[in-house]
């Protein structure tokens, strides 16, 4: 069946799959821990097996090479539906989204800067490719470090992106629709000086208080940004603490694991709930950042807030308010009454 389509309508069909294209990619590729090929089900993106195997051994690719070599390897798109399905086959860089750390690959209308400008795909990728039901294209590719790349972590991917526009619907007179997208991560280390780097930055803290307080708990919300300004890979370890007046310890979360990867130079934004945040108190919250890897990496930043119940106060003003005016107009009357009984008595005296 064919349709037709205005450029408005191939414009948001483009922002629509761009946009579900990176949250695939965000929920296929795991950020920490032990990794798994990247697959959404229908297709997959990983290694190539060795000659012979069923299966790879390897979640990702991970290579190291000096400045000025090249190094081979080859990647495989596992069609696991019942349907020949056709992709567009790309390498690209990888970067952490800013609100909450997630890894993700750029899209393809974004030119890569770095790894994935040192990736050459076989010229049969050029175009599309196409993979039969529950067939397997290989793809051999390789990777050309610049003269002058920098020592460090450098981090992208190979992305399968799938050429059907789906899920279209009609939006008054726009159609939309997505693309789909799976990408395998590609990391590539560049031997030299390597330093780890890792920063806490922007402390910040937002509360939110009952009318009435200590009837319910107080909320708060901890803000943060971490950055890593190293060049090598990071997983962050952060632990929470707050004190109150005169030392009192009002928050205690020791450091754990944030289950991200931060890719040098990235910065992100996070956020920490504090459901149970002092009433009223003069608070000190200290964000501890550090890695499991590096011992002794560690990073320490922290903000002041002053806890103060403004609702129950602004009552309580406003009552005192009242108070005083009421007091006010009975010394005013007071006065108006006495000074009434004066002239009365001086008039009956004559």
């Amino acid at each position: 069946m064919r349709t037709r389509s205005s450029t408005r309508s191939r414009t948001r069909t483009s922002l629509y799959g761009l946009l579900l294209g990176l949250l695939a990619l965000c929920a296929g590729l795991l950020p920490a821990g032990p990794a798994t090929a990247a697959d959404n089900g229908t297709w997959g993106v990983f290694p190539t097996p060795a000659a012979g195997a069923a299966m790879t051994d390897r979640a990702y690719f991970f290579h190291q090479g000096a400045a000025g070599t090249t190094l081979t390897d080859s990647v495989t798109v596992l069609n696991s539906s019942d349907r020949e399905l056709t992709f567009q086959v790309f390498a690209t860089d990888a970067v952490n989204t800013p609100a909450g750390g997630a890894f993700a690959l750029l899209p393809v209308e974004t030119k890569p800067k770095d790894v994935g400008a040192w990736i050459a795909l076989d010229p049969e990728a050029a175009g599309t490719v196409t993979v039969p039901a529950k067939g397997r294209k290989d793809i051999p590719f390789t990777v050309k470090v610049p003269a002058d790349a920098t020592p460090g972590d450098h981090v992208g991917g190979i992305v399968a992106l799938g050429t059907a526009v789906e899920g279209v619907q009609q939006d008054g007179k726009v159609q939309v629709g997505v693309k789909r997208s799976v990408g395998a991560r590609l990391y590539f280390r560049v031997p030299g000086p390597v330093t780890p780097g890792l920063s806490v930055e922007d402390v910040r803290v937002s509360r939110s208080a009952p009318l009435l307080p200590w009837v319910k708990d107080a909320r708060a919300t901890v803000r943060y940004a971490l950055v890593n300004r190293g060049n090598l890979v990071v997983e962050p370890k952060v632990a929470i603490s707050a004190q109150g007046l005169f030392g009192r310890r009002v928050l205690d979360r020791p450091g754990r694991e944030l289950k991200l990867t931060l890719l040098p130079g990235q910065r992100i934004e996070l956020t920490e709930p504090w459901p149970d945040a002092p009433q009223s108190d003069w608070v000190t919250v200290r964000i501890t950042a550090g890695a499991a890897a590096h011992p002794d990496l560690v990073s320490r930043s922290e903000t002041d807030f002053v806890a103060v119940p403004w609702p129950a106060v602004g009552l309580l003003l406003v009552l005192a308010g009242a108070g005083v005016t009421v007091w006010v107009l009975r010394r005013r009357r007071r006065a108006e009454s006495e000074q009434e009984e004066s002239v009365l008595d001086l008039a009956g005296r004559r």
